[in-house]
C-alpha cells in the first residue's frame, strides 16, 4: 500500500510539473497568435496546438486534483448521514470513480493506437497528434491510480475503527 501511495503521489507531481510546462506553451501560442494578428500574420494551427496542449493541460492535472480532493463534491445530503454511512459512500465512490476512468484511460488509449496504426495527421499542421491521446489517456490511468490509493486508505481506516 505505501509504495502504491508514494508512487501515485509521484507520477501526480510529475504529471502537475508538465502539465505547468503546457500551460505557459499553451499561453505562448495563444498570445503570439494574438500578438501576430495584429500584423495580419496568423499563427497557422495555432488552434490546433492549444486543443492539443489544453487537452495534455487538463488531463494531467486530474490525479493530483483527486489526491487534493479538490474536485466538486455535493454534501448537502451526506453530511446529514452517520459517519459509518458516510465513509462507505466514500468507498463506493472511489471505486465507481477508479473503475469508471480506467476504462475511459482504456477507450482514449485504443482510439490512440487506431491513429496511430492509420497514420492520421492533423489536419492544419499535418502533425503527428496520437502521443497527445496517448498522455490524456495517462492523465486518466492517473486519477484511476489515485482513487484506488484513497479506495484502500478509506477501507484501511474503516477496518481500525
Amino acid at each position: 500500500m505505501k509504495y502504491l501511495e508514494q508512487m501515485s503521489r509521484f507520477l501526480n507531481k510529475i504529471f502537475l510539473i508538465v502539465g505547468g510546462i503546457a500551460v505557459l506553451a499553451l499561453m505562448t501560442v495563444a498570445t503570439a497568435n494574438v500578438v501576430l494578428r495584429i500584423f495580419h500574420i496568423p499563427f497557422r494551427g495555432a488552434y490546433e496546438l492549444v486543443s492539443f496542449i489544453g487537452a495534455i493541460v487538463i488531463a494531467f492535472a486530474l490525479g493530483f486534483t483527486q489526491q487534493l480532493k479538490g474536485h466538486i463534491v455535493v454534501d448537502i445530503l451526506t453530511e446529514k448521514f452517520p459517519k459509518w454511512f458516510s465513509k462507505m459512500l466514500d468507498v463506493v465512490n472511489h471505486l465507481v470513480t477508479m473503475v469508471f476512468f480506467a476504462v475511459i484511460a482504456w477507450q482514449i488509449y485504443r482510439v490512440g493506437m487506431q491513429i496511430w496504426t492509420s497514420g492520421e495527421l492533423s489536419e492544419t499542421l499535418k502533425m503527428i497528434y496520437h502521443p497527445f491521446i496517448f498522455a490524456v489517456s495517462a492523465g486518466f490511468i492517473t486519477l484511476s491510480l489515485t482513487a484506488l490509493v484513497q479506495l484502500m486508505s478509506d477501507m484501511r481506516s474503516g477496518e481500525e475503527k
